[in-house]
């Protein structure tokens, strides 16, 4: 039973409006990409990545894999129009290539803040279970909208999780999923626990950490050097 992640980098970024892919902005001297690639890279429980990037920009990739000895990297794949297409290529395409009960850990390029011990628990719940999401509890009020201009209703956080990436889960189960999808010409799923629940599975919470932040603006990679500077042992308690 081994683990393989499918690294996440078809995105093209527009809402961050500059002139290459946001996983690609380089930040301290590394590119995104390669500052998230480095987190799996360094963890012992991962056996290889495959990373489904944007097309113009897979050649690119390989120089960086290479330049900073990404080993695990073992494949690069194109990624679809969505993020849902994006994830099925790297589901079917390890079809031949691993067996239905490793697993797989699913994760956006652009959440490079990931503490190894976030790693490790979406891992441990997801053999356990055998599907696992990083979550966290939901703090801030929740107002129900229709127009996005004003609220009509409060929702109960008390029964909301945030969930992220990383998603693990045991590859028959997202394959068979995934296969189903395709069957029902249904690409809307941005994420695989979406998927999942939709094929009538529970899905099951992972510890997560609130600074897991996606980069999808200026601002957010202004937080995201800041976050560079604080101590893993602080980002994951």
């Amino acid at each position: 039973m081994k683990n393989y992640v499918i690294l996440l980098a078809g995105g093209v970024g527009k809402r961050m409006q500059t002139d290459i892919p946001k996983q690609f902005i380089v930040v301290e001297g590394r590119p995104i990409l390669v500052h998230t690639a480095e987190r799996f890279q360094c963890n012992p429980q991962i056996e290889s990545i495959v990373i489904v990037c944007v097309a113009e920009w897979i050649d690119n990739l390989r120089s960086l894999v290479e330049k900073y000895s990404l080993t695990k990297v073992r494949w690069i794949i194109e990624g679809g129009s969505t993020g849902h297409d994006s994830i099925r290529n790297g589901v079917f395409f390890l079809k031949d290539k691993i067996d239905s009960d490793d697993y797989i850990v699913v994760h956006d390029a652009v959440r490079p803040i990931l503490p190894q011990k976030a790693i490790d628990e979406v891992i441990r719940v997801s053999h356990e279970k055998g599907n696992a999401s990083s979550s966290i509890a939901c703090h801030p009020p929740i107002v129900y909208t229709e127009d996005f201009e004003s609220g009509i209703a409060d929702v109960d956080r008390e029964h909301v999780m945030l969930t992220a990436s990383p998603q693990a889960f045991r590859y028959g189960l997202a394959l068979k999923c995934y296969e189903k999808a395709e069957e029902e010409n249904m690409h809307n799923f941005t994420f695989t626990s979406s998927l999942l629940i939709h094929c009538g599975e529970r899905v099951y919470f992972a510890k997560g950490t609130t600074s897991n932040i996606k980069i999808t603006t200026k601002e957010d990679l202004a937080l995201f050097e800041a976050l560079l500077k604080v101590p893993e042992e602080l980002l994951f308690s």
